[in-house]
């Protein structure tokens, strides 16, 4: 089990509200990012603060401006981007053409996954979408990924995306039997593509998390944390694993991470607990042997001091850990 196959079952991911937006210049549309909010301890989170979207030029040409990047970026058909949650953006027929509707409000007017916008001039279609992950998490997905991917059609290593592009993009088009459950799919496999050509393209500017996965060193590390969970791992361990000295390695974890490799370790346990608890199928025994404690005591300790509450408050209020305790560091800072 390769980290990213384990954290995306895991955590669930799941594509939701694909839409063709059929464009006509001038026009222009902003999406901004929401205004922080402070989760209590004792309530759900807003379904929305661990959504990542995603928009594909099918057809046509626009501009691109995203909040952090200097310049427009001028875009074509086959191009494509990720968008994480807090990241605002505008996208406009021309780089001068001023946003006067957000996406949001557009996407409400959508009639058999089709949306209209714009002024009547020269055509462009995009095909618009987002992808929700599990809210029991003790840190967003969206966190271990930038704030924007960008995958321009003529980058080398896209053509499995591209494939997939198109066959978004004829699905979205024609609306056949089955059409919504097909684009899902689609879209939910477009997610991982997009993130490969990233890392693909640009190994060196991978930060944090992806970095980590893909370091020769660290990434083996992590496939092992991934692929037995249950193993008592030590930084001894972990270490020989990566072919590394046991201060070497731990120095570069934290450094890469943000977290040393238990830290790691005993956040992803619990993560993997929680969708083990959530099932509702097993006994708190069985749960605590498989994340790797020999005792429930032990685990149900570990369990409130990471999560922040215990196994029981947990299932009766759907507890969401991404409000766990501060001390701890989650996962993949």
């Amino acid at each position: 089990m390769d980290p990213i196959s384990d954290i995306f079952r895991t955590m669930h991911v799941t594509a939701f509200g694909q839409h063709r937006l059929e464009a006509t210049a001038p026009w222009g549309l902003v999406h901004e990012k929401p205004a922080e909010k402070r989760v209590p301890r004792s309530g759900k989170t807003d379904p929305q603060t661990d959504v990542v979207h995603f928009a594909m030029l099918a057809r046509g040409n626009c501009w691109l401006k995203v909040e952090g990047v200097s310049d427009p970026i001028p875009l074509t058909g086959g191009d494509c981007f990720l968008l994480g949650h807090n990241t605002s953006i505008v996208m406009s027929d021309s780089p001068r053409t001023r946003p006067r509707s957000t996406f949001g409000e557009v996407a409400a007017t959508v009639v058999n996954e089709v949306a209209h916008y714009g002024g009547g001039g020269a055509p462009t279609t995009i095909v618009c979408g987002s992808f929700r992950f599990d809210r029991a998490s003790l840190r967003p997905i969206s966190q271990l990924l930038p704030n924007f991917i960008l995958i321009k059609s003529d980058q080398v290593r896209t053509l499995a995306l591209h494939n997939t592009l198109q066959a978004l993009a004829s699905e979205m088009a024609e609306l056949a039997p089955g059409s919504g459950v097909v684009s899902t799919r689609l879209a939910e496999v477009l997610f991982i593509q997009i993130l490969r050509a990233h890392i693909a393209s640009e190994p060196e500017r991978n930060k944090g998390w992806l970095r980590a996965v893909f370091d020769i060193q660290l990434g083996t590390a992590l496939t092992a944390i991934h692929k037995s969970v249950d193993t008592p791992w030590t930084v001894e361990s972990l270490a020989e694993v990566a072919g590394m000295s046991r201060s070497a390695f731990a120095a570069r974890f934290k450094e890469v991470l943000g977290q040393t490799p238990l830290e790691y370790v005993t956040a992803w346990r619990m993560q993997k607990a929680m969708q083990l608890l959530e099932q509702r199928d097993k006994k708190l025994i069985d749960v605590a042997r498989l994340v790797g404690y020999e005792s429930d005591a032990a685990f149900s300790k570990a369990f409130k001091r990471v999560v922040g509450a215990n196994t029981g408050e947990f299932l009766k209020r759907g507890f969401d850990g991404r409000d766990a305790s501060d001390s701890v560091e989650a996962i993949g800072r």
